[in-house]
């Protein structure tokens, strides 16, 4: 796992551009996911940051073994695209 700076840093080579460029590109790609996450956010070649909602259901303690009812929520969700996902998967 890559941490931030590894992230800028890789990125900067990769375009050719400084560091400080490659930052502020992150974080507005970041900033933009965030923003339009409601309607869905689409990174081509990588997937889809999607907004679900989830029902109310049963579930049980496993201390316990009783059932509880768990509330209905919203989550954010990824959708991996079916490119990243065959490029992972695919045994090296």
């Amino acid at each position: 796992m890559k941490t931030k700076s590894e992230i800028i840093a890789e990125l900067a080579e990769t375009a050719g551009v400084e560091k400080s460029q490659a930052a502020t590109l992150l974080e507005a790609l970041v900033a933009m996911a965030i923003r339009e996450a409601t309607d869905g956010f689409t990174i081509p070649g990588l997937g889809k940051l999607v907004k679900v909602e989830r029902a109310a259901r049963t579930g049980r303690n496993p201390a316990t073994g009783a059932s509880i009812q768990i509330a209905a929520k919203t989550v954010l969700k990824f959708k991996l695209a079916k490119a990243a996902k065959d490029a992972i998967m695919t045994p090296a």
